[in-house]
């Protein structure tokens, strides 16, 4: 039963390598070039970020906005990140076709210049780690599948490494054996932190994340209260995790007769409705202990409100803050009179805990040493792919995958419970896993009458 139980285990470890590991490595390439995006993009994007326009004009940043609609036309303002020193101001416009680009405003409020959002580094990188750059559902499944099967590769190579002793260096070591012993000696030391990288990222997975925000619905208590949310997506990513798809509150319909002040249509929106400016919606914001950074999106709607928000997992360069720091507050678009706000204090354990893990994950949370340690431990993991392969090849004999040896012993309690357990922490894992099963059974059957006696 137990040489069944560890060559069930080698044989599933062996081929859930051989298919992951073309994606798992490209997640954990992608991963490092994320890990310091704000880093290339301060050097990339020097004069957009920091430059200044040859237009000298002091502009209010009202004014700043209508100039940018007029520069580029067929573009409307759907967010600012009002940025703290020394970081300009910067627009997100959006097309009706759906193209997106970034619009940088200097300390006058003047144009530095634009580019598309598409390619900027940092979501290029985000883009290839969460869905290949190709996206899509069935995409989006597949990089959540090889995160999943990570966390059994790891178990089960745990498992095989302390049943075989394979830590243990032998008098005469052959090649397949010294790189048996390095790739379990790397996956000892990195099996809980890459649990945790991989755990922290789950919250942007497409089938997982549901999950998550289903368990963050259903149970105020430890999620975040009075929010109606569903799984997060990039066009909303300046929010912080935990509100970032939060059913906002309305905004008081304007009697059509009054003047309001006199304030004319809202930058940014033609709706065709008289809003308050920027400008006061800023110091409206400032009123109500709101500090810089922090991101304004626009209304959608004539009953829609203003978000402004503070996250920690922006993906923006400069916009960031500490997780304790995070928080949404909800402005009417015509009085700009504040109409309710969440912050960290009021998320659930759910909510906190990936508040603080998705900063972790990105390497951000606590400066340059949680970059080194993720890049370290990401490095270790394309070791152990390394190390895995050549151990593979070593034993390989031409024209034959080489796979473990099939087993038809039963399949012990304690294999069971494990597949179970992490089929329910990781439910497409669980899907998958019962594919496998569904395969291995035909082959079973197929085999049977053909070597009836075969015992591994």
């Amino acid at each position: 039963m137990k040489k069944g139980t560890y060559n069930r285990f080698w044989r599933w470890h062996f081929f859930g390598a051989l298919f992951m590991a073309p994606l798992l490595i490209t997640l954990t390439l992608s991963g490092i070039g994320y890990l310091f995006y704000n880093n290339v993009e301060n050097v990339a994007y020097k004069d957009l970020f920091f430059g200044n326009s040859e237009e000298t004009q002091q502009l209010t940043i009202d004014e700043g906005i209508s100039h940018v609609k007029d520069t580029y036309t067929g573009f409307d303002v759907a967010k600012i990140m009002i940025m703290d020193e020394p970081y300009n101001t910067r627009l997100t416009m959006e097309s009706d076709s759906g193209e997106e680009k970034y619009v940088f405003l200097d300390e006058h409020n003047e144009i530095v210049g634009s580019q598309n959002s598409k390619y900027t580094y940092a979501n290029i990188m985000r883009n290839i780690h969460s869905s290949l750059f190709v996206g899509g559902t069935v995409v989006n499944y597949l990089v959540e599948l090889a995160a999943c099967w990570a966390i059994f590769l790891l178990f089960s190579g745990l498992y095989m490494t302390f049943k075989s002793r394979a830590l243990k260096k032998s008098k005469k070591e052959t090649p397949r054996l010294k790189f048996k012993r390095i790739h379990a000696l790397i996956g000892t030391i990195i099996t809980i932190p890459m649990i945790i990288l991989i755990f922290t990222g789950l919250p942007w997975s497409a089938f997982m994340g549901n999950f998550i925000y289903t368990a963050s619905q259903e149970h105020p208590s430890i999620g975040t209260p009075l929010l109606q949310q569903q799984p997060p997506t990039s066009d909303m990513s300046e929010i912080p995790w935990a509100t970032r798809k939060e059913k906002a509150p309305e905004s008081d319909k304007p009697d059509p007769h009054a003047n309001h002040a006199g304030h004319g249509n809202m930058p940014g929106m033609d709706m065709g409705n008289t809003g308050i400016p920027v400008e006061k919606l800023m110091l409206k914001a400032k009123d109500s202990g709101i500090s810089k950074p922090y991101s304004i999106v626009y209304p959608f709607s004539e009953d829609g409100v203003f978000t402004v928000s503070k996250g920690s997992n922006t993906g923006v360069t400069g916009l960031d803050v500490s997780p304790t720091e995070e928080m949404t507050s909800y402005f009417d678009q015509y009085s700009g009179d504040p109409i309710s706000k969440v912050g960290y204090s009021d998320y659930g354990i759910l909510a906190k805990w990936f508040t603080w893990g998705i900063p972790l994950h990105e390497g951000h949370l606590f400066g340059w040493p949680n970059k080194i340690i993720n890049l370290v431990v990401c490095l270790a993991f394309l070791s152990l792919i390394f190390y895995g392969f050549k151990m593979w090849l070593s034993r390989k004999r031409n024209g034959n995958l080489s796979a473990p040896p099939k087993t038809t012993s039963g399949i012990s309690i304690g294999f069971i419970v494990l597949m179970i357990v992490l089929g329910i922490i990781m439910p497409l894992f669980g899907i998958s896993l019962l594919i496998v099963l569904a395969v291995e059974g035909i082959l079973y059957l197929v085999n049977k009458g053909k070597n009836p006696s075969t015992e591994n």
